[in-house]
């Protein structure tokens, strides 16, 4: 396809409920929207890094400007046959892997239209149905924890994601566990700890969790190996994983048990699908994360989830989870699948933004034409 035209929207979404991690709190999810045009045909991409660079280097602000400035005259006006063809013409700017997502999440999803075909099925999916967990962050009291977690274990979730952090850590795994000894739980620290804190790990060993997500610094693949040495319970990386190569690495040094992928985290669909391919053959086994974007950005998400390496159940959420209204045209909704376990289905077609939506939420716009 040529690329005619690209406009960009840095949106602000305000969430029903702050977000609260290791690295802070936000209040509004800031992301970056991108509608990619070819001839008569335009499609939509998103990338949230959110408003400050804690979760890593990028900030929605920053990524904006990156794709105003460089990443998307790039492209323009080029034929851009594959995702891989996108990402060599990028190649030329180091990292960045948000800001390149922005436009690689469009890119396949305007390819999709153009082929009048479902974007799970274009990147080679032979499903059209994922299960899902249930995820919480820090909240003001353990006592509003527990009151949440109750309803997501009678709603069937297979698995519930307890963020974890200093002050929000030991004390909260005990009183979880009390309440629901048997139930699948996992733990994302989002960097918040170091080497120095094995022992801390150690303890947790006996929660009997399926996993820890994240436990180190982002850039950090050889303290994460060690860390996995001296315990029992498998690491996930997350913000570690940027590129196929550092998958290999990771694997290869015995970092981690899981992979979490996300499309924004890694520089697009076309790295998230070489990543999960690295994974599935040196069988370590995926799941697809999420930015808390809008059901734009979730569709990419949950399209991606479809491939058969993704097994352990995804962080995919409904709009209403954390918006009082999407700012897509189609909010994702979950489905009750096999045996009543929650679910999301694929998007026959990513959805638009609603227009007026867009215009009440966006901060900054530009058209690169």
């Amino acid at each position: 396809m040529k690329i005619d035209r690209i406009e960009l929207f840095h949106v602000a979404m305000p969430l029903i409920y702050p977000w609260r991690t290791a690295y802070g709190e936000d209040t509004a999810i800031h992301s970056v929207l991108c509608r990619m045009t070819s001839g008569s045909v335009d499609a939509w991409g998103e990338s949230a890094p959110f408003a400050a660079p804690c979760y890593s280097p990028e900030c929605a602000d920053g990524i904006f400007g990156v794709n105003r400035d460089w990443l998307a005259p790039t492209i323009l006006g080029k034929q851009i046959e594959s995702g891989q063809d996108l990402q060599s013409d990028l190649s030329l700017f180091k990292g960045n892997p948000f800001a390149k997502a922005v436009l690689d999440t469009a890119w396949w999803s305007l390819e999709a239209r153009l082929q009048n075909k479902p974007l799970h099925e274009l990147l080679g999916a032979t499903r059209n149905e994922v299960v899902v967990g249930a995820d919480f962050g820090v909240m003001d009291e353990v006592d509003d924890l527990l009151a949440a977690i109750g309803p997501a274990v009678d709603s069937r979730f297979p698995r519930i994601k307890l963020k974890f952090r200093p002050g929000w850590d030991i004390p909260m795994l005990e009183a979880v566990r009390i309440q629901h000894p048997d139930h699948t739980f996992h733990i994302d620290c989002n960097s918040g700890y170091r080497i120095s804190d094995a022992e801390l790990f150690r303890q947790i060993d006996r929660f009997n969790l399926a996993m820890i997500e994240q436990p180190l610094q982002h850039t950090d693949l050889i303290d994460h190996a060690e860390l996995q040495r001296q315990i029992e319970t498998p690491i996930c990386l997350d913000e570690s994983i940027v590129t196929a190569r550092q998958t290999e690495q990771a694997i290869s040094l015995k970092s981690c048990q899981y992979v979490n992928v996300k499309p924004g985290r890694v520089g697009g669909l076309t790295v998230a699908k070489a990543i999960h391919d690295v994974c599935q053959h040196a069988r370590i086994p995926c799941w697809v994360g999420g930015m808390l974007e809008s059901s734009t950005g979730a569709g990419i998400c949950t399209a991606l989830a479809m491939l058969d390496n993704f097994t352990y159940p995804a962080d995919i959420f409904p709009s209403s989870r954390f918006y009082t209204e999407d700012l897509a045209e189609e909010p994702l909704e979950l489905l009750s699948g096999a045996d009543g376990i929650p679910s999301v289905r694929a998007f026959d077609a990513i959805p638009d933004p609603n227009p007026e939506r867009l215009r009440q939420l966006t901060i900054q716009h530009e058209v690169i034409s």
